[in-house]
């Protein structure tokens, strides 16, 4: 696909940032996107490689090599049918999606990877631009009614793709607002948010009822999970006025660090950080706002979260961010002979590690310090691997500053109480326990009770969320109607 001699002629052009120094002052993005050539030229680039592993790489089965060829030939039209043929979403995973798909490009296994993502963004920017992105509601109904509760990304491709089946559809989520993690979890920096209003008003437009700042089932006591929500209703309630009920919350429970001093004032999960700067962002104001000005910012964690709380610190005029990764330093290049097409570890320096961060690997949390009932230092100690586990290196104890400490270990199950509510079994890890099989698939042990995305497979990638609430709604579509003709 592409030009034949592409990928010999062009190099990779990478999407560009706004000096550093203008985008620490505002939370709007500040990506600059590929312009019509420069994506034609990344387009050219794709060759003609026969097995395509990108589709394979891409969760969703984008079909990267016909959108590709399309850019490159100029009819970005028929490029944004086939990109949305495959996926709802296309505006949030051309911008934080980690792109598994270049990875896995064959170009990528002694070459830079052709730009999918920065491709992708521009069809999709393209086509909300020209108007091509149209509501498609369902000229036939049938008459069934689902329950999808939770409005991430599986929860909004799920109603999505059952309204126009057919069915009435309801969206409940708890919080004020539309979106799970992209609205009070990704930074508006990345995501900026009138991308998922102008999304929900296409899910309405399509037939979509959205009930938001309703929490189905119950919250734990003492949970710091976000929850605005103003209202409950039961299970017993959705269970009865639906014909079927798919789960798709996020899995909320953020991984906690036991260590000595934990209960100190200052020590935060990044959940309770980030939403409240998004929320901020959306209404101008945010009573006890969680801020870092000033201070001396410690971020437990390495990944994306941690990530976005530097960014975040950084905005708010932090004195110092430091990150912190319990595992070692990984290569700067992975051995492509030994890992492609699968997703490499390496090091990954982010936009917001480039706005100023000191990052330390081998490095494990011991206890926190504090004075008057605030936390005002932690003690480290480097870790090492040994006999397979990570072991403390004798000596390296080492006290650092810290004002505040931003809790980014990961997530390691959905809201217990909510499936317990509906009485769902849940596997070791306390997700929903559901198969993806095509028959019977995404179906819990509860009678029309379904379950997709983190609330099923744990935490992971938007990209995914969207993948299994596809899919997932092709099973409720099966089991309500007997088959579908949704993809999968």
């Amino acid at each position: 696909m592409g030009k034949v001699t592409g990928f010999l002629e062009f190099e990779r052009v990478e999407e560009g940032y706004a000096p550093v120094a203008e985008r620490v002052k505002h939370y709007k993005e500040f990506v600059i996107g590929l312009d019509d050539a420069q994506s034609r030229q990344q387009g050219a680039r794709c060759m003609d490689c026969g097995t395509p592993f990108c589709n394979s790489g891409c969760p969703v089965n984008n079909i990267i090599p016909d959108f590709n060829d399309l850019v490159y030939r100029g009819d970005w039209k028929n490029a944004f049918a086939v990109l949305d043929s495959t996926n709802n979403f296309p505006e949030f995973t051309g911008r934080i999606c980690p792109a598994p798909c270049e990875a896995a490009c064959v170009l990528n296994i002694n070459n830079d990877p052709i730009g999918i993502k920065s491709i992708e963004h521009a069809i999709i920017d393209r086509a909300w631009a020209e108007g091509w992105v149209a509501p498609r509601p369902a000229s036939v109904k049938t008459g069934k009614a689902v329950a999808v509760v939770g409005s991430g990304p599986a929860g909004m491709a799920a109603a999505q793709q059952l309204a126009r089946a057919g069915h009435a559809v309801t969206l409940f989520e708890k919080n004020d607002r539309v979106g799970g993690l992209l609205r009070y979890g990704i930074p508006d920096f990345k995501l900026e948010k009138s991308h998922i209003d102008r999304r929900v008003d296409q899910l309405k437009a399509e037939g979509v009822t959205v009930r938001t700042g309703v929490l189905v089932g119950a919250m734990p006591a003492g949970s710091k999970v976000t929850n605005w929500a103003k209202e409950t209703v039961g299970a017993e309630a959705l269970l009865k006025d639906f014909d079927a009920v798919l789960l798709t919350g996020g899995a909320e429970q953020s991984r906690d660090l036991p260590a000595p001093g934990r209960d100190l004032d200052g020590i935060h999960f990044a959940m309770e950080f980030l939403p409240q700067q998004n929320k901020l962002n959306a209404e101008g104001k945010f009573k006890g706002q969680l801020r870092a000005d000033g201070k001396h910012v410690i971020v437990i964690g390495g990944g994306d979260t941690g990530s976005d709380c530097v960014g975040t610190s950084n905005r708010h005029g932090a004195k110092s961010v430091t990150q912190f990764e319990v595992m070692p330093m990984p290569p700067e290049q992975e051995n492509k002979p030994l890992v492609w097409p699968y997703w490499p570890i390496k090091l990954r320096t982010s936009s917001s590690h480039e706005e100023g961060a000191q990052r330390e690997f081998a490095i494990s949390t011991k206890s926190f310090q504090g004075e008057g009932g605030k936390v005002k230092g932690l003690v480290t100690s480097q870790v090492e691997f040994k006999d397979g586990k990570l072991t403390e290196v004798p000596g390296t104890e080492k006290t650092w500053p810290a004002d505040l400490v931003l809790l980014a270990m990961g997530f390691v199950n959905p809201v217990a109480s909510v499936l317990e509510a509906f009485g769902v079994d849940k596997d070791a890890r306390g997700n929903a326990k559901a198969s993806v099989e095509d028959a019977g698939g995404y179906a819990t042990n509860v009678a029309k009770v379904f379950a997709a995305g983190d609330m099923r497979r744990g935490q992971s990638l938007v990209v995914w969320a969207i993948r299994e609430g596809r899919q997932a709604a092709r099973a409720v579509d099966a089991f309500l109607m007997g088959k579908s003709e949704l993809p999968r």
